[in-house]
């Protein structure tokens, strides 16, 4: 098994851990899209608790990446997708962080 799909499998695990429906190849297409970040173990995952770091999900993925307009829907869908992931789960993974974030503003449509 490849590194990524290492990487990918521990993406599963939480995904079905904590109830979320996935498309395989959507995940991976998401995982992808991180680029080398997923290897790294603190750049592989979203902090929560820092104020910054959701600001910077919110720039570099919801705006830039998704398209999406700067709005407080934004802030709510990123509270939304850590609360659906849980305090209880310490490694909060960008790349399902992200997955989740593109499935609640349905914007697949970014990774075809």
């Amino acid at each position: 098994m490849s590194k990524f799909q290492e990487e990918v499998v521990k993406y599963k695990k939480l995904m079905d851990k904590i109830g979320v429906k996935y498309s395989d190849a959507m995940l991976e297409k998401v995982a992808k899209g991180c680029g080398p970040s997923i290897y790294n173990k603190d750049a592989s995952t979203v902090a929560a608790s820092d104020p910054k770091e959701l600001e910077r999900v919110k720039k570099n993925y919801l705006i830039k990446k998704l398209g999406l307009k700067d709005s407080p829907k934004l802030d709510d869908g990123i509270k939304e997708v850590m609360t659906t992931i849980g305090s209880s789960n310490r490694n909060k993974y960008r790349a399902v962080v992200y997955y989740m974030l593109m499935q609640k503003f349905k914007k697949s449509s970014v990774y075809k």
